[in-house]
């Protein structure tokens, strides 16, 4: 499998977020990555959602 073809700023970014070693991230096959990114962008929502009410 090749390895994702992200910069090294986004790895690092996405590594932070997701909590995983990037070694981890770059190796992970997109369908999970998209999948983790899902769930990371609902969590954001429900959290932006609980915060400002107006929005």
């Amino acid at each position: 499998m090749q390895p994702l073809q992200i910069s090294a700023e986004t790895a690092i970014k996405l590594s932070e977020q997701l909590k995983i070693p990037i070694e981890h991230l770059m190796h992970m096959p997109k369908h999970i990555l998209l999948q983790k990114l899902t769930e990371l962008a609902a969590l954001d929502k429900k959290k932006d959602d609980g915060e400002n009410p107006e929005v």
